[in-house]
């Protein structure tokens, strides 16, 4: 049988088509160099969904294009290009070169560790692969000698990739930080500590049973920009174990306490930002190999054997027999590896990692402790709200993306009204948009990612302010300075809005603690939530104004992670299958559906603008009356709080004074449960897609002691 198709017509197009995935292969490589950094500097999901395409794609183009290379090379060349082959065969090592991955991705997500076997199975995989093509050149190809040094370079770069993977995993981690079994557990240790001493603070152990005199408790810890950067080096290295819920030994506690209760917060908040820098280092990125001795010699033999590679493909081989076009793309793929190197060098040279490791180098400190500054949280004073100071460091060296994101399920119930007819809007428009909307609407929930779109139009995003923050810092510090044994710790541990009304707000306990004490954790959260919303739209009281806008953010935070991420705050109390069927957040949810279809019953047709609806609808709840419970009338069928948020905000409301104080207050101790509550694997996963300030609460609990002490 004839083939329609002329043999040097298929070869064209099947160099044309490696042409393509080689320098496609090369510009996903640099787009992970230069964006996945922007992972944990951003909350957007669109920025995250792109790194996540490029991740994928990367590694698929790279195994593409090398299968590509494999089959041409048994194919005769066009007679203009007779050495075309042994050009081909040299650029399989660049595509083993682009499989190890740039350093700043080597994971998208935790699970990715976890099939670290899978990676090494590819590698003797995609070594054999490339083999496979140079045999075929031989004998005669004469790009031999400088795809063979390119062909180091690339094991060099996949084995780091693979060996990054392996230590990132979850057992290998846990193996790291195995204390002595000499060692008692938390609680013991703690129980001895305090029939030795009352008073936690003045004292500290550099054994077990060995107590030395520490830190006074009114000395100010002050340390420069470089300093925070290598002490946040030193807590990771002693509580890198929080990822995998470790055991700490008490000597470590001790330290980090007598650091967090003797610096301000925004110190602090430097030190936990880098420490969480350094975890989100060492599990989604080539950190913990490159920044090592070993890791330095073999980047420098990558370098040097592709640099040599570049010489002596200049200077040494002769390029007639070749086509000038892959010729230049030769060329652009040595020079990206260079370049990429070269990069790669500054960025880990300019990195928390080297400023961490230059204590004993006193000729370097000037010029890190610049560089350190610029990474440090800066604030600038908010247009809309002087008074606040939101997080301002630039892009290019925060270390988390310092928003803190809401949802509200007021606003949300109000999705999809029919508008009045009486709208200041051209009326001619209002019902075709409406309807448009209600279509979109459903069709997503047909596709089946309504969660999705959710997430992307209801849900607001804030910058954190400096205030909010020291105010979140001062509750922790007082928590952590009241404790003096494993008791008291405990209390704090499980409270979840009752020590605060029964240690700073006696005279409101009896009136406020029914609504915490008889609902679980979940239910709490959305309580508080509905009833904050309803207070904070009919009550404007100018003399809290701070406690107030900070009681509305952290309620609205609470429940985004609720609805949005309830992997961060289902080891809480009262969160699980009933609530949310298999954990994941996408079935169940009986509360918050009952009461969202109860609040949507009760609305009636409003005007158009939002802010006057969301008003407008909290003075309507405000006006039902409380005398009678729904349970009293149609049993215990609906799963519906809306009635309870409204007579606690009823209360709150006859609260004259102080009434946004106490619910600020709450809120901060119902973040402090979650924190404390979590597991370290949901607050990992979290710090790829730009961190939460749960995080940065969960590993301040850490530090100060406030976690179970039988689970640390």
């Amino acid at each position: 049988m004839v083939d329609p198709v002329p043999h040097n017509v298929r070869k064209l197009w099947e160099i044309w088509n490696i042409r393509t995935s080689v320098m496609f292969s090369l510009f996903l490589q640099t787009f992970l160099i230069f964006f996945a950094p922007f992972r944990k500097r951003t909350a957007n999901k669109i920025v995250n969904m792109l790194i996540w395409s490029a991740y994928l794609l990367a590694d698929a183009t790279a195994v593409f294009a090398i299968g590509l290379i494999s089959n041409t090379q048994n194919s005769p060349t066009p007679s203009a290009y007779p050495d075309n082959n042994d050009l081909l065969a040299f650029w399989a090592p660049f595509l083993l070169l682009h499989l190890g991955g740039p350093d700043t991705i080597t994971a998208f997500a935790l699970e990715d560790n976890e099939l670290w076997r899978r990676h090494l199975l590819q590698l003797v995989f995609q070594i054999v692969a490339t083999g496979y093509v140079f045999i075929l050149t031989i004998p005669g190809n004469k790009v031999i000698i400088p795809s063979l040094l390119l062909f180091l370079g690339g094991i060099i770069k996949y084995l780091e990739r693979t060996c990054s993977l392996y230590l990132a995993n979850a057992d290998r981690i846990r193996e790291s930080v195995v204390k002595d079994l000499d060692f008692l557990i938390m609680a013991e240790l703690m129980k001895e500590y305090s029939n030795k001493k009352q008073d936690f603070y003045p004292v500290g152990i550099n054994s077990v049973g060995g107590f030395s005199t520490s830190l006074s408790q009114s000395e100010t810890i002050n340390l420069n920009d470089l300093q925070l950067v290598q002490e946040a080096y030193d807590f990771f290295q002693e509580f890198k174990g929080v990822i995998v819920d470790s055991i700490f030994t008490l000597d470590e506690l001790i330290k980090s306490r007598r650091f967090f209760n003797n610096t301000n917060a925004e110190n602090a908040l430097t030190v936990l930002e880098t420490e969480l820098n350094f975890i989100y280092d060492i599990m989604f990125t080539k950190a913990a190999v490159v920044h090592s001795k070993l890791g330095y010699f073999f980047r420098f033999v990558s370098f040097s054997s592709t640099i040599a590679a570049l010489a002596v493909f200049y200077f040494q081989v002769k390029k007639h027999g070749f086509n000038e076009f892959e010729v230049w793309i030769t060329y652009a793929l040595l020079f990206g590896a260079i370049g990429q190197d070269i990069l790669a060098f500054f960025m880990g040279i300019f990195s928390d990692w080297t400023m961490a490791l230059l204590k004993s180098i006193d000729w370097a400190a000037p010029l890190f402790s610049k560089i350190s500054y610029l990474k440090q949280a800066k604030w600038y004073v908010s247009k809309t709200t002087p008074e606040h100071m939101n997080f301002a460091t630039s892009i290019l060296f925060r270390r988390w993306s310092g928003s803190i994101l809401g949802h509200n399920l007021i606003r949300y119930s109000l999705k999809g009204r029919r508008p009045n007819r009486t709208t200041k809007c051209i009326g001619i428009l209002v019902y075709p948009i409406h309807y448009l909307l209600i279509l979109m609407e459903r069709t997503t929930d047909l596709l089946g990612c309504t969660s999705c779109v959710d997430e992307i139009m209801h849900v607001s995003k804030h910058k954190i302010t400096k205030q909010l923050w020291e105010f979140i810092f001062a509750e922790m510090q007082k928590k952590s300075k009241f404790v003096n044994n494993g008791e008291k710790a405990k209390e704090i541990f499980s409270a979840r809005g009752e020590w605060i009304l029964k240690h700073a707000h006696r005279n409101h306990s009896e009136l406020l603690l029914p609504f915490i004490l008889k609902f679980t954790y979940d239910e709490s959260l959305l309580v508080w939530h509905i009833a904050t919303e309803l207070v904070y739209n009919t009550d404007e009281t100018d003399a809290e104004e701070h406690a107030r806008e900070f009681s509305k953010i952290m309620s609205d935070y609470m429940l985004y992670l609720l609805i949005m991420q309830p992997t961060m705050v289902a080891a809480a109390g009262g969160i699980g299958k009933i609530n949310f069927g298999d954990g994941s957040g996408d079935v169940g949810k009986l509360r918050v559906e009952d009461t969202l279809a109860e609040a949507r019953r009760l609305l009636k047709v409003r005007v158009l603008e939002l802010d006057e609806q969301v008003r407008e609808v909290c003075r309507d709840f405000l006006s039902v009356n409380t005398d009678v419970h729904p349970v009293s009338v149609k049993g215990d069928k609906s799963k519906s709080l809306l009635f309870d948020s409204v007579v606690l905000a009823k209360k709150l409301l006859n609260l004259r004074e102080g009434k946004w104080k106490i619910v600020s207050k709450i809120w901060v101790e119902l973040l402090a449960y979650a924190a404390s509550h979590s597991r370290g694997n949901a607050h990992v996963q979290q710090l790829s897609k730009g961190g939460e300030l749960l995080t940065i609460v969960w590993l301040l609990i850490s530090h100060i002691g406030l976690g179970d002490l039988k689970d640390v």
